[in-house]
């Protein structure tokens, strides 16, 4: 592979990155938002597929392939499946207004390319330069987890906010270590399930996966 078509492919890859995001922020249909995250997932997956290609490290492509079995196939499922269970199909009643949403993932965007710029610059490189792509999906994952109200949606963020991070991690140090990976995806994994749990017992006790009704547990 040339680096010019690495390069090409590199920043292809990472814009379907960052699109995936912004378009989970725009979405209020549930199952569109699960579809949207497992694309994601193999928008990562060819993340680090290209970094182990041009790197000629087979961990790297070991790595990809958990990434795309776990993100893309396992996660979604799980999800699909907490989404049938609560019988839900829409956010509602998101803090935020989706125009207003569109604006701030604009502004996050921006901000994460003011900030890694002096990273960028330390060692200019097309993995280096797209660095401020995995900063903004971490940026607006945070961003979904704190003004969405439907339990779905806030475990969509934190998954958001965790691609956001591992993405960093490739591009700035061309991956993590592969027992570092397996151990932070059982924990991502874990999480899922434990939420999974707590949507269905939610929707058992009040009819509906809103956040707010926790509120009645502490009185």
């Amino acid at each position: 592979m040339s680096d010019s078509t690495y390069t090409q492919l590199l920043d292809l890859a990472c814009g379907a990155f960052l699109l995936a995001a912004v378009v989970v922020l725009w979405r209020r249909d549930l199952a569109s938002i699960v579809r949207v995250f497992a694309f994601q997932g193999l928008a990562l997956m060819a993340i680090a597929t290209l970094l182990g290609l041009h790197e000629h490290r087979w961990d790297l492509l070991a790595v990809a392939a958990g990434i795309g079995v776990l993100r893309a196939g396992v996660l979604p499922f799980l999800m699909r499946r907490a989404l049938a269970a609560s019988g839900e199909t829409r956010e509602t009643q998101p803090l935020v207004n989706v125009a207003a949403s569109l604006l701030t993932a604009a502004a996050l965007t921006l901000l994460a390319y003011a900030v890694s710029r002096p990273l960028v610059e330390l060692d200019p490189s097309p993995a280096t330069r797209a660095l401020p792509v995995g900063l903004a999906v971490v940026l607006i994952g945070f961003f979904i987890l704190v003004t969405r109200r439907r339990a779905l949606s806030q475990v969509v963020g934190f998954l958001l906010l965790d691609n956001g991070i591992t993405a960093v991690a490739f591009l700035a140090a061309s991956g993590v270590p592969l027992i570092v990976e397996l151990g932070v995806s059982f924990d991502v994994l874990l999480a899922v399930l434990v939420l999974h749990i707590l949507t269905t017992r939610m929707r058992a006790a009040f009819g509906r996966t809103d956040i707010d009704d926790l509120r009645e547990l502490r009185d």
